[in-house]
């Protein structure tokens, strides 16, 4: 993506996941909203917007972020709202270790009170400890936690995967939280 579809990517993140109101969209109740009017209000926001440009964003879109509905005229976030929405996942078994990138500033916090989804729906999880890294990175200096996964579903924890593999669940608890060299 070049610059001004990054930037466009952000401002969609930013309508989709935390603030539609922002140009005067309403998410349902699964986070989907209709094409046409995003792109229309996009547009009288003052940020230029066709369906080309929506399209080649939700597909190059290194973290797929964005998805559209089957005969695409709906697009959603796929996940990390602020926002009160059903995403509609399904509660699915984790692999036994899934990890969390955040900064070594925030190591600490963690540490005290665990993984909390805050003013999100869920924790987010990767699946593999590069994707944490890039993830903390955004933060500051990355730190990675494993998180027991398989433990945690087996402890009645729920854990869902986002339609880009982003692993979801509610919080986790400390003593479900390694660091990385234990």
């Amino acid at each position: 993506m070049n610059k001004s579809e990054i930037n466009i990517s952000k401002f969609l993140s930013l309508v989709l996941r935390h603030q539609p109101e922002t140009i005067g969209i309403q998410l349902d109740q699964n986070g989907w909203t209709d094409v046409n009017n995003l792109i229309e209000k996009v547009n009288n926001y003052g940020i230029k917007l066709d369906r080309e440009t929506l399209s080649h964003i939700v597909a190059t879109n290194s973290k797929k972020r964005f998805a559209f509905n089957d005969t695409l005229d709906r697009i959603r976030a796929s996940q990390g709202h602020s926002v009160e929405i059903e995403l509609g996942y399904t509660n699915q078994k984790p692999p036994e270790i899934l990890y969390h990138g955040t900064s070594e500033k925030s190591v600490q916090s963690i540490l005290n009170t665990g993984l909390e989804k805050r003013n999100r729906q869920h924790v987010h999880l990767s699946s593999d400890i590069e994707t944490a890294m890039k993830v903390g990175q955004r933060h500051g200096k990355p730190f990675v936690f494993k998180v027991l996964a398989e433990q945690m579903y087996n402890d009645n924890f729920r854990f869902f995967i986002s339609d880009n593999g982003v692993w979801l669940t509610e919080d986790v608890p400390i003593k479900y939280l390694k660091q990385n060299d234990e």
